[in-house]
This record gives structure tokens, C-alpha cells and sequence, in this order.
């Protein structure tokens, strides 16, 4: 029989003293630390299918995923050196920083797409004022001519 436990949460810590035979009786596999490689793999598989700039962005963003990982894990040793508190990090926490990254960038590609789209119709808009105001511009001088002629002609 297999037993699944996060270790995050009282849950456990309370269960254990409940029931001796879970801890006594059984063996315990604590998952290690994933290596940077593996991390980097991984990162490197869900982010092929996300559009990026150029392929150099994409290399960084890769490497940047396992460093910021890694950088959680030593402050999280340095949390419970000071706080004796743990904090957990899971390769479910890795993977959800990934879909996080993915959203944010879907999210603000969406919001540059529309903010571009806006700016495009704003500048056509200009333009046409602009080509609209010219034309009554010509008119203008037309009938401001055709009034000083009709001014003459009232005055005589």
C-alpha cells in the first residue's frame, strides 16, 4: 500500500502521533531536491510551445526558471535557520511557477495586442481628421472668398 503525505500543513504531524504504525511500520521515501539539469529539462519542455521574441529570450527564461527555484530553496533554508519554520517547495510548485510565467505572458501579450489595436485605430482616426480638416480648410478659403466678393458687392 502506498501513502501520499504532503509535508506541508499540521496534517501529517498531527496523524503521526494518531497512528504509530504509519511512521513506525513503515519506510518513508523523502523526495531530494530536483538537480538544475532536471529543472532545466523540465522548463525547457513546457516552454517550447510558448512564443517568444527569438530564440536567445527563450534560452534565458529557461535558465531563469531552475536559478529562481534554486534561490527559493536557499531562502527557504535560511527561513527555517531563523524562524525554524519550514518552507516546502515541491516540484508541483516548479511546475506551477512555470504555468504562472505562461499565463503573466499570455496576459500581457493580450493586453499589448489590444493597447496596439487601440493606438492603430487612434492614429487612423487622426488621420482622417486630419485629411477632414484639410478639405474644410479649401472650403473655407473658397467661401471666405465668395463673402469678401458678396461683402464688396453689399457695400457698393
Amino acid at each position: 500500500m502506498c501513502l501520499c503525505f504532503s509535508p506541508v500543513g499540521d496534517g501529517f504531524r498531527n496523524k503521526a502521533p494518531k497512528f504509530p504504525a504509519l511512521v513506525n511500520c513503515t519506510v518513508i521515501d523523502w523526495f531530494q531536491p530536483w538537480p538544475e539539469d532536471a529543472l532545466l529539462s523540465v522548463a525547457n519542455k513546457f516552454l517550447a510551445d510558448v512564443e517568444m521574441q527569438s530564440q536567445e529570450v527563450r534560452d534565458a527564461i529557461v535558465r531563469f526558471m531552475p536559478y529562481s527555484f534554486k534561490t527559493v530553496n536557499e531562502f527557504s533554508a535560511m527561513i527555517f535557520e531563523q524562524e525554524r519554520r519550514f518552507v516546502y517547495t515541491t516540484p508541483k510548485s516548479f511546475l506551477e511557477l512555470i504555468k504562472l510565467f505562461k499565463a503573466l505572458l499570455d496576459k500581457k501579450k493580450n493586453e499589448l495586442t489590444t493597447n496596439k489595436e487601440k493606438y492603430e485605430v487612434g492614429v487612423l482616426k487622426l488621420n482622417e481628421t486630419g485629411e477632414i480638416v484639410a478639405k474644410l480648410e479649401e472650403e473655407l478659403k473658397v467661401f471666405s472668398v465668395e463673402v469678401e466678393a458678396k461683402k464688396r458687392s453689399a457695400d457698393e
